[in-house]
């Protein structure tokens, strides 16, 4: 499943992985993908949006990999995996991804979250760095990710206390309460086609809404540390597969060759909130 993409030299720098560890985020403005694998990815969103069902927000095709294995072509790559390396190390496991489409002049505003706050039921240790990957251009017009700088290990540490918002409005039903958080150190994260953003499992991050004419989609892909280990009372639920190097704890793993749509139903019957 896994395309051949090799690359001789290292992806991030020792200064990008130091300032990652730093601020908690780190802006990729170059391309990610080989082109042609990027529009081979570009033009297999598209279909995948086509399926999608018209009654359901296109902001919320979470784990399309349990029903698409096809997207482990991009998702396992070297290319995608030689990015979060440097910052996790050689025993790397693929987590999670979300495609997070916002449709132009109606796009559902992001709130302010961590998305540790949706995990923590679920890994252990909470050593996750996801790519977000622009399949669109996204910028502030189009409600580009904004994050907030160094609030992965600062406060709380990706675990803040949350109020209701909102749901026919935002993209998830809660947020971080509004004393725990400065909106004025926001980073917008803005990206080209192909270009990504890398953040800590932990940091604040959030989007305006989409009421531009332009649609804004991105795809994340979460990775976590080898030693990272599922909660085993979430297997029907939830499913990680290994990426490269060693299975460090011995726990299952997801076969990225194999659909697993039961685990769709299983995460129904949780309570657990998904992200």
């Amino acid at each position: 499943m896994t395309a051949t993409m090799h690359y001789t030299k290292p992806r991030l720098t020792p200064d990008e992985v130091a300032l990652f560890n730093r601020e908690g985020y780190l802006i990729y403005n170059h391309p990610v993908l080989p082109e042609a694998e990027f529009k081979a990815l570009a033009d297999h969103f598209e279909e995948l949006l086509d399926q999608w069902p018209k009654d359901q927000r296109p902001e919320m095709m979470d784990v399309p990999h349990f029903t698409h294995p096809s997207l482990f072509r991009w998702a396992l790559s070297d290319a995608a995996i030689d990015l979060v390396e440097p910052i996790l190390g050689p025993d790397i496991l693929f987590f999670s991804s979300h495609f997070i489409c916002k449709p132009k002049g109606d796009g559902r505003r992001v709130p302010w979250h961590e998305d540790s706050a949706y995990w923590k039921r679920m890994i252990d240790p909470m050593e996750v760095v996801t790519i977000w990957l622009a399949i669109d251009p996204s910028t502030e017009e189009n409600g580009c990710m904004k994050v907030i700088p160094h609030t992965h290990n600062t406060g709380r540490k990706g675990f803040s206390d949350y109020d209701a918002v909102d749901v026919n409005q935002n993209v998830f039903p809660t947020e971080i309460r509004k004393v725990q958080r400065d909106d004025s150190k926001a980073v917008p994260c803005i990206l080209q086609p192909n270009e990504a953003s890398l953040h800590d499992g932990r940091l604040m991050h959030g989007s305006e809404p989409n009421t531009s004419d332009m649609r804004r989609c991105g795809w994340t892909l979460r990775y976590a540390r080898g030693d990272v280990k599922l909660n085993p009372e979430l297997l029907a639920a939830h499913q990680m597969y290994p990426a490269r190097g060693r299975n460090v704890t011995g726990q299952p793993l997801g076969d990225p060759s194999k659909a697993y749509p039961e685990l769709l139903d299983g995460r129904k019957n949780q309570r657990v909130r998904f992200h």
